[in-house]
């Protein structure tokens, strides 16, 4: 397979299947796009008005010495294995358990319905669990390390739960020659203590769900029937794990929407609290919600324009530059 195209006034063709780059001139790059369904005598024939006779001729022999070289038009050696590899075992390396259909937030832009996923609320029994873990174990292959990520609606409502199946799956760690990685996603509310301990000693990473401002965070994460405050609740909390973790094996993860396109704002607001570990994602929802990021409202083509991605990043590098944060911004 060949690859032509032209990049600042180079000519350049790919070869795809053995790696091989050559930049060319005009004539070996119009030659090369008629080589290989065309004789010599087609190809000098349209081409004869553009370049001389001769220089055609020595351009195609040295065309076909690449050929033989390996280095143009190679065979692609792993197309009999297709099928094959179609046929291969499937190999499971992680899992998101959904621990607790249930939520303590009414976030208007969960996809998850508040936690219970267009159903019915309920938690997951250690039994179910544990048949879970079974079948990321037996469908693993020889892959050692492998990714379990405790998720909801809102994990610490099931958190009995979450520690019997951690415990469970280092029991099973040796004899099956496998290592468990444990992520906890938590909004934070009933975070203590307690869960904080055990979630240092066994969770490789903790993702904390907050969006930024306290305004913005309140405005889309609210808490259920409006108790109070969703930020002056789990904001102290974020900060303690973000210090009992040295900054570390953490992120907060903050969803922008209409309402804070000045997202860039939100995360300077992270920083000056003491986070490092940052990931900012866009809302996703139909166009008709009142939080959707409209493509008129943002005055670009779309969310993913260019510009729309300098001028966020221009923003925060002007107006960071006494932080050493590690920043994740994702777009449309």
């Amino acid at each position: 397979m060949i690859h032509q195209y032209k990049n600042n006034g180079y000519n350049i063709v790919l070869d795809v299947n053995s790696g091989s780059v050559h930049v060319v001139d005009d004539m070996v790059y119009d030659i090369i796009g008629l080589y290989e369904n065309n004789t010599l005598e087609q190809i000098t024939d349209a081409l004869r008005d553009r370049y001389s006779v001769q220089d055609i001729k020595e351009a195609y022999e040295e065309i076909g010495e690449l050929k033989e070289a390996g280095q143009l038009f190679t065979e692609d050696i792993y197309e009999p294995y297709i099928d094959n590899f179609k046929d291969r075992p499937t190999v499971v390396k992680a899992l998101c358990l959904h621990i607790a259909h249930d939520c303590n937030l009414a976030c208007k832009y969960c996809f998850a319905e508040e936690g219970e996923y267009h159903g019915r609320r309920a938690l997951m029994s250690y039994e179910v669990g544990k048949k879970a873990l079974d079948f990321l174990v037996a469908n693993s292959g020889s892959r050692k390390n492998l990714e379990v990520d405790f998720f909801g609606g809102e994990p610490t409502m099931n958190f009995e739960v979450v520690k019997q199946l951690v415990e469970y799956g280092r029991s099973i760690e040796e004899a099956n020659n496998k290592k468990f990685r444990f992520t906890l996603t938590t909004n934070g509310i009933l975070l203590n203590d307690e869960i904080l301990d055990f979630a240092n000693k066994e969770m490789s990473n903790i993702v904390l769900s907050i969006d930024g401002r306290k305004e913005i965070n309140d405005l889309m994460r609210p808490t259920r029937n409006n108790h109070g405050s969703s930020y002056d609740i789990i904001m102290p909390k974020f900060k303690k794990v973000a210090e009992s973790r040295n900054q570390m094996n953490y992120y907060v993860r903050g969803t922008f929407t209409h309402n804070n396109l000045d997202f860039s704002n939100d995360v300077i607001h992270f920083a000056d609290l003491g986070f490092k570990q940052m990931s900012i994602e866009p809302v996703v929802g139909e166009d008709d919600e009142k939080y959707a990021i409209k493509e008129i409202i943002l005055g670009y083509t779309n969310p993913n324009d260019l510009a729309y991605c300098l001028s966020i990043n221009n923003t925060l590098t002007a107006a960071t530059p006494q932080y050493n944060l590690s920043v994740f911004i994702s777009f449309i």
